[in-house]
This record gives C-alpha cells, sequence and structure tokens, in this order.
C-alpha cells in the first residue's frame, strides 16, 4: 500500500497499522538473515527498535526517489549498531535492494557495514561510539534555522548509552538554543551488554532529560499507533520533546526476548530457522548462504553529495606593520569578522550562512568582533567541548561555513574521539585553535597543548595550519573558508614581532600569496637549512642571525603546513647538506618526525636533527620556558655550531 505521509491525522488507519505489522515482520527476518549470514551483529536492539525505525521512515519527509531532497526531514541514528534495523526499514521502503543489504552486511567493501554509515542511502550521519547522535542532531537542528528550512529532526538512540556525558551536554543546548523542531527517541529495552542497564549503571532517562527541559513522553515502543501519535504531539510542544519507547530487546521471537546476549549476538543458521519460523517468515537462510559464497555484486547505491558552502577566494587582508605587533589569535577573529562582513555586503543578505562555535573562551579565542556583529550566528557552548565538536561538524556539511574556536588541549586533545568521528564523516568544519604550544606560559603543562599535530595527523582528513606571524594568519583564514574539508588553524598565545623580509617589509604582507603546502623561505643560505614552524620563527631568525655573525649563511624555511609538505621544497632544502628542524611540539611526534619520514621516503641523503619538546613544559615566561626546553635563539645556534 502507498502511505500516507506526514503526521497531522487522528492516528493510523486500520490498514495502515496491518501494513506495518506485516513490514516490520518482514524486516524482523531480514535483521535476522542479515546477522546469521556474517555470523555478527545486533539483532536484540534491531528488533526491538525496528518498530520506531518503520514509523520514521514511513511517515516522515523522506523520500526514496529523493533522497537528498533539502527539506526532508533528519533521521540520525545514535545507538548505530543497530544497523539491521536501519538497513531492513530502509530497503524495505525502497532506499536500495534489500537483498544487498542482508547477503552483504558486514562484508569487506561493502557500504553496509556493521555501524550505520551514510554511504547507505537514508542514513545522515555515521555513527558507532555512543552518544554521539544527539549533538550530530542538535546541528542539523541548527541547519534548518540558519538556512531557513522547514523539516524536523529526529535522533533515535539506545537506553544505555543515556549514561554518556556528552548526552547531557547536547540536552541542555538544545533547551538553550529552542531547538523544538527535535524530537528525542529513546528505545528504552533495559538490556546492553554486560546485562540490565539499571545494574550496569543506572541512568534516569525521564527525570534526566526533563531536569534539562525536555518535554517527556512515555509509550509502548511497540504499539504503531501511539509512536505516531507521541511524534505528532512533539510537533506541537514548544521545546525539544524527548519520547521514551518502552520495547522489548529481541521482540518477536520469544527465545531471544528479554535476552542480554542477543544484544551483540548473531544466531547460527539452525536457531535462524527456528527463528524464522516463529515469526511466519520464509526459512531460506540455506539458500542464502549459497548465494552469498558467489558474492553476487552489489547494485550501486546513490552517493550522497557533500553540501558544503565554500566561499570565493578573498584576496583581501589586513596587513600587520611590526609597529603594530599582535597575538596570531587576534588576526585570526580580525580576520573572521572581516571576511564575515564583507560576504554581507557582496550578496547583501541580513543572513549569513556562517556558524562560530565558542566554549566559554570568546575572549581569548578572539571572535568577539564575529559575536558582535552576527549574534544570531554565535553559538556558545559553555565548556561542553565533545558536544560541540560534534555539533560544528554535523552543521559544517549542511552548507554552513562552521568554525569552532577553542583552546587546543580542548578542541583537539580532549575531543580526539569527536574529530575523529568528523573525520569519517567527511565534515567541511574548520577548527581554530589558541594557546597551542610551549608559548602558552604561565598556564604550565596542562595547557601546552604540544601533541596536537601528532594527534590531528593520525587522521586522514584533517590539514594542519600552523601560521608564523599575524599576517600569515590573516591569509590563512582566508584560505580555510575558501577551501573544502576539514582545517585546523593552530597558534599560540603571546603576541609576536611581524616577521619582515631582508628589506624590513611585512615578509606575508601585500604581494605574499599563501599556498597550501609550500614551505617559505625566509632567508637564503648554504651552510645549514634550518626549519621552524608556527611561532617559533621568530625565535629561529634570531638564532639563524647569531650564526650569521660568526660566517655561517643558514637557510631559513617556515613550514605552515605539515600535513602535506611539498618534497622539492625539502629536496631544495638538502642541498646545504644539513636540516635542523625546531618546533615547539612533541619531539617525538611533531613535524620534524614528518620530515625526516620525507627524507627517508624519498631517498633523500642529508645530515638531520631535530629540536622539539621532550617533556612537559612548567609554568612560566614563554621566552624562560624556550630556555628550560633548550628551543631559545642560543640553543639554536650552540646546537648548529656545534654539529656543523
Amino acid at each position: 500500500m502507498k502511505i500516507n505521509k506526514g503526521f497531522d491525522r487522528k492516528g493510523l488507519s486500520g490498514e495502515e497499522i496491518e501494513f506495518l505489522k506485516n513490514f516490520t515482520k518482514k524486516c524482523r527476518g531480514d535483521i535476522l538473515r542479515m546477522t546469521t549470514l556474517a555470523s555478527s551483529g545486533h539483532p536484540g536492539g534491531s528488533m526491538s527498535s525496528i518498530d520506531i525505525y518503520a514509523v520514521l521512515y514511513g511517515f516522515c519527509n523522506v523520500d526514496p526517489s529523493n533522497t537528498f531532497k533539502q527539506n526532508r526531514d533528519r533521521i540520525i541514528i545514535s545507538h548505530g549498531h543497530t544497523a539491521p534495523g536501519v538497513y531492513s526499514a530502509l530497503g524495505n521502503y525502497g532506499f536500495f535492494d534489500i537483498n544487498d543489504a542482508i547477503l552483504n552486511f558486514r562484508s569487506a567493501g561493502s557500504p553496509f557495514e556493521g555501524h550505520v554509515e551514510k554511504s547507505v542511502p537514508g542514513i545522515e550521519w555515521n555513527t558507532g561510539n555512543l552518544g554521539q547522535g544527539l549533538s550530530a542532531s542538535c546541528g542539523f537542528a541548527l541547519n534548518s534555522r540558519l538556512n531557513n528550512l522547514k523539516y524536523n529532526v529526529y535522533c533515535v538512540m539506545g537506553d544505555g548509552e543515556q549514561t554518556k556525558g556528552q548526552i547531557g551536554e547536547a540536552r541542555r543546548f538544545a533547551v538553550k538554543y529552542k531547538l523544538n523542531n527535535l524530537t528525542v527517541i529513546v528505545d528504552k529495552n533495559g538490556l546492553q551488554i554486560g546485562g540490565k542497564t539499571s545494574e550496569v549503571m543506572p541512568d534516569n532517562i525521564k527525570e534526566n532529560f526533563g531536569a534539562d527541559g525536555f518535554h517527556v513522553i512515555e509509550i509502548d515502543g511497540h504499539n504503531f499507533n501511539e509512536i505516531y501519535s507521541a511524534i505528532k504531539k512533539a510537533h506541537t510542544i514548544d521545546s525539544p520533546v524527548v519520547i521514551i519507547a518502552n520495547t522489548i530487546m529481541g521482540k518477536g521471537v520469544s527465545f531471544m526476548e528479554n535476552q542480554a546476549k542477543y544484544h551483540g549476538s548473531a544466531l547460527d543458521p539452525e536457531d535462524c530457522k527456528k527463528a524464522l519460523s516463529e515469526l511466519g517468515e520464509p526459512i531460506d537462510i540455506d539458500k542464502l548462504l549459497d548465494e552469498k559464497k558467489f558474492g553476487l555484486p552489489l547494485k550501486p547505491l546513490e552517493e550522497k553529495k557533500n553540501n558544503f558552502l565554500i566561499l570565493n577566494s578573498d584576496n583581501k587582508s589586513i596587513v600587520y606593520a611590526r609597529e603594530k605587533n599582535t597575538d596570531n589569535r587576534s588576526a585570526f577573529g580580525n580576520a573572521l569578522y572581516d571576511i564575515a562582513k564583507n560576504y554581507k555586503e557582496q550578496n547583501n543578505s541580513s543572513n549569513i550562512p556562517f556558524a562560530v562555535f565558542d566554549c566559554d573562551l570568546e575572549g581569548s579565542v578572539k571572535t568577539g568582533a564575529f559575536r558582535k556583529a552576527f549574534p544570531d550566528n554565535f553559538f556558545e557552548s559553555g565548556i561542553e567541548e565533545h558536544n560541540t565538536a560534534v555539533i560544528s561538524g554535523a552543521l559544517s556539511t549542511e552548507n554552513i561555513l562552521t568554525f569552532f574556536a577553542d583552546f587546543g588541549v580542548f578542541g583537539i586533545d580532549e575531543v580526539y574521539n569527536q574529530q575523529r568521528l568528523n573525520d569519517i564523516n567527511h565534515t567541511n568544519l574548520k577548527v581554530v585553535c589558541t594557546h597551542c604550544g610551549i608559548d602558552v606560559g604561565e598556564d604550565g603543562k596542562t595547557h601546552q597543548c604540544i601533541d596536537y599535530f601528532g594527534v590531528l595527523n593520525s587522521l586522514f582528513g584533517f590539514k594542519v595550519i600552523i601560521p608564523a606571524d599575524p599576517n600569515q594568519t590573516d591569509k590563512a583564514t582566508r584560505y580555510i573558508a575558501s577551501n573544502a574539508g576539514n582545517f585546523a588553524l593552530i597558534m599560540g598565545r603571546s603576541v609576536i614581532p611581524v616577521i619582515l623580509d631582508e628589506n624590513n617589509n611585512p615578509f606575508f604582507g601585500d604581494g605574499y600569496e599563501f599556498k597550501y603546502g609550500k614551505m617559505d623561505i625566509i632567508r637564503n643560505g648554504k651552510d645549514v637549512a634550518v626549519i621552524s614552524a608556527g611561532n617559533m620563527l621568530t625565535h629561529a631568525l634570531k638564532g639563524c642571525e647569531m650564526l650569521k655573525k660568526d660566517g655561517i649563511n643558514s637557510m631559513l624555511l617556515n613550514v605552515s603546513c605539515p600535513s602535506d609538505i611539498d618534497v622539492e621544497d625539502l629536496r631544495f632544502a638538502a642541498k646545504t647538506g644539513f636540516i635542523v628542524t625546531i618546533e615547539d611540539h612533541n619531539v617525538k611526534t611533531g613535524v620534524g618526525t614528518v620530515l625526516g619520514s620525507l627524507l627517508a621516503e624519498n631517498g633523500i641523503t642529508v645530515k638531520f636533527k631535530k629540536l622539539g619538546a621532550s617533556f612537559y613544559s612548567s609554568s612560566g615566561k614563554p621566552d624562560e620556558l624556550y630556555k628550560l626546553a633548550g628551543l631559545s635563539p642560543q640553543d639554536l645556534y650552540n646546537f648548529v655550531k656545534k654539529e656543523i
């Protein structure tokens, strides 16, 4: 039958309820088929959630013939391990051939992975590590506001994951920003891997959502009319809503019901036959096992296209003179405001498709000018870094230019898991982290982020940019706004001198073009190549000037894009016969380590040494800490003199 979409009726008709009964019976059979064929998976939670999925994908504004229409409802699956249930619902509604999912679930190279993946039509966000879905849902809900689109966002969650702290962060954000088109549905089957959720780790789901300001509805999660009516009611309530759906693990098969072991254990073929018989489904598992052996080719799936906002290249820039030294973070803040102002003026629009996220550090990360000019595009998240990282990542995929500004230890180190998830989801996030390196000084070792590059370099899609002075920071900020993908723009805390060329003009000023991946030749020389990164350039320059007085002509290069270094630049440096790197990063995982690997991989023979942070520093003035770490200009001078 053709389903009458929407939630504007009093309730479901008898014909619709009969359809849903037959539909979910087939889906439960398919859940068992795909997990048995894969010999792994999570059938129990999939079977407790399938009645919810049947109503959502059946009646929401989603369309298998137009999967990515702009005003579609967004359905986010937070407990991604229920992928068999999601795939069975989507496949049986015609988003793809259900037999492809059954035969290829959890198979190498298949899009039908063990946790939901947005390579599958109908999936909006890759999840798996629990506690992420509500944050992503907040991002999609914000998109409807910023892009003036009318749609609803539904986040389906498990009950076990409710103990995750990030979910509390997301609840508070949703209420603060009145994300009233957001409906959360919690599949409360009372079981998880370790047994009863009440014994593994008690969590007062109803009370917690209510205390944070959600309107709470409780239903029987296997009653189609109750599911439909609760969603309809949610649309009329002037706050975010949570529907707590009481369900049964393994629903539909007597020997699976309320058995925690089926959370993550597939049936063997013989038990699968018994279960299919009890459901009244065809007992075809032997036939399917034979088909799986042949590895039938997958039918092509519709590819989800990125919906990124990429600005036209902005050739304008603010030029800082030596007389007006400032810190890089202020240069970032000035550039951010300037980019947004220019966009508004050029497009003659009252609304701009920008979003800037802050975690109670506006004054330190210098986003205040943007906030004052564009208050509706600035989101103060408080001290909720995990939640903010995912919200900003999800929003960045929805044609909104999104910046997440924070300290390095919070915006990278603390949220590595969340940034990894953004990387997996191929987001377009601009992470701007200040207070990195030993330069942070008096705040001490807990705040001196010296490992950010090693952490981000473990991801495949993040590009790190470390500007050397305010002028390069300005140009780098404009670059990341006009290029697709995940970028991390990194800077320290201190006011640093504008880098000058040999004619005493700003090196990165008028006439300088920021070229991603290229090293900047600050000074030419033949005796040694000193390669520095970020705010260390000013210290390296002083060290090279000291060497020059002793007749040692140093080539000085600035590497601002350590994720993708031009090998030809490295070959040029190697012509000196000796390369020294200096940086205030962990010497084990910093820029020098990447350069060393590139030298070896490309067969470039040269004497090579690294200078960097070899221990966690202490509180103190940055210059004093550089001396303590052996990274002062004098230390560079002494080292080169000794080695050359």
